[in-house]
């Protein structure tokens, strides 16, 4: 850090079992991606190349390559997982995904119905050769899951073999875990916590009310994802205590005393 304060939270150092952060690429460039490394690298856990726009992106190997040399975790979207088992191509899934040198995938059913045992099955084979992160939820606007199938499919999602599993809010922050409005569906979330250990849990937080909301209840050491690449250090100054949203969260009682009057 640049200089020392006191009454900060320790925050958990790579590689991370908790308190995780997982960049969204949209299409960085490389130079892009090269500033972002510049600046980030020690904070970021995971990078996701948003659904399909690996197809599009420019120089994608290039750019993985770099992730990879600063120690970031890289994994294609979902939705392009979902967009080749619906053409009965994952043969050639894994195929794209050793050409590309990437050891992590993400099995999805977010955007087409997959049966749950099929799902549980995909998660076991790939799991063979890649760390899995399983994403639950919907990404379809109305679509409502009751919290008991939820911490179902979370519970046998790990058993098959899931490293991490993610909780749906798509890059909007409107879905799955999250109210149309982006607030937080809390009885759910709770009940997902009485059942499912937090540690295994990477919860999709593109907003930062929903980022705010997380460290509030859950603590500056929980696992966000989505998170866009210029939000990857404003998140880290909430989980420190360093922006107005959490400036009381981790100081002493008696400073919160004499000084939180708002």
């Amino acid at each position: 850090m640049n200089f020392e304060l006191p009454h900060l939270p320790q925050r958990t150092t790579k590689p991370r079992k908790e308190g995780m952060n997982m960049m969204m690429d949209k299409g960085l460039s490389i130079r892009e991606a090269e500033n972002f490394i510049e600046q980030n690298a020690d904070l970021t856990d995971l990078v996701k190349l948003g659904f399909g726009t690996s197809y599009l992106t420019k120089n994608t190997e290039e750019k993985i390559k770099l992730y990879h040399q600063a120690d970031i975790k890289v994994y294609l979207g979902g939705t392009l997982f979902e967009a080749f088992l619906v053409r009965d191509m994952l043969d050639d899934y894994r195929r794209l995904l050793d050409k590309l040198n990437l050891d992590t995938v993400e099995v999805s059913d977010g955007s087409m119905f997959i049966p749950h045992d099929l799902k549980c099955e995909l998660i076991a084979s790939f799991a063979k050769d890649y760390k899995v992160l399983s994403e639950v939820g919907s990404k379809q606007e109305g679509y409502l899951i009751s919290p008991g199938k939820w911490i179902n499919m979370m519970t046998t999602e790990l058993q098959a073999g899931s490293w991490k599993v993610i909780a749906e809010a798509r890059e909007s922050g409107t879905v799955g875990i999250y109210r149309p409005n982006g607030s937080a569906h809390t009885v759910l979330i709770n009940k997902i916590l009485n059942k499912v250990k937090g540690e295994n849990i990477l919860w999709e937080a593109p907003q930062k009310s929903q980022q705010v909301w997380f460290i509030r209840h859950l603590g500056h050491n929980v696992s966000l994802g989505n998170i866009a690449p210029e939000e990857i250090i404003p998140l880290e100054t909430l989980r420190l205590g360093l922006r107005g949203d959490t400036f009381f969260e981790f100081l002493p009682e008696n400073i919160k005393e004499k000084y939180n009057s708002l």
